[in-house]
C-alpha cells in the first residue's frame, strides 16, 4: 500500500492550490484519510481529514477544504486564500483502525505518502 500526495507548487498569497493524495493498494473510501503538514522547523501538525466511508470531515482552517473522489480514488486538499504561514511539506495518510469519524493525530495514521511542497509567496 502506497499513499502520494501531490499539487503543491508556488502560489501567490491570497491564491488556491489543491492538493491530491492517491493511493496504491488501498481504496480510500475505506479509510479515514488525514492530511497533516510541516512547516520549516516546526511540528508537524493536522490540517484536516475526512472520515472513512463517509463524506464528514474535520478541518481546522474554514479556508481549506477535503473531498474525496471514489471513482478516482483520490481525497482532495481545497485550499483557498492562501498565506505565506501555510507554507510547508503537506502530506496524506490513512488511518486503519476502524475508529468511527477522523482524528487531528498522527499517532491514529499508519501509512503516509512522501508530501508535496506548498510555498505561499507573499
Amino acid at each position: 500500500v502506497q499513499l502520494q500526495a501531490s499539487g503543491g507548487g508556488l502560489v501567490q498569497a491570497g491564491g488556491s492550490l489543491r492538493l491530491s493524495c492517491t493511493a496504491s493498494g488501498l481504496s480510500l473510501d475505506s479509510v479515514a484519510v488525514g492530511w497533516f503538514r510541516q512547516a520549516p522547523g516546526k511540528q508537524r501538525e493536522a490540517v484536516g481529514c475526512i472520515w472513512r466511508s463517509h463524506d464528514g470531515t474535520y478541518i481546522r482552517d474554514s479556508r481549506f477544504t477535503i473531498s474525496r473522489d471514489n471513482a478516482k480514488n483520490t481525497v482532495y486538499l481545497q485550499m483557498n486564500s492562501l498565506k505565506p504561514e501555510d507554507t510547508g511539506v503537506y502530506y496524506c495518510a490513512s488511518d486503519h483502525t476502524g475508529v468511527p469519524g477522523c482524528s487531528h493525530s498522527d499517532q491514529q495514521y499508519a501509512i503516509w505518502g512522501q508530501g508535496t511542497q506548498v510555498t505561499v509567496a507573499r
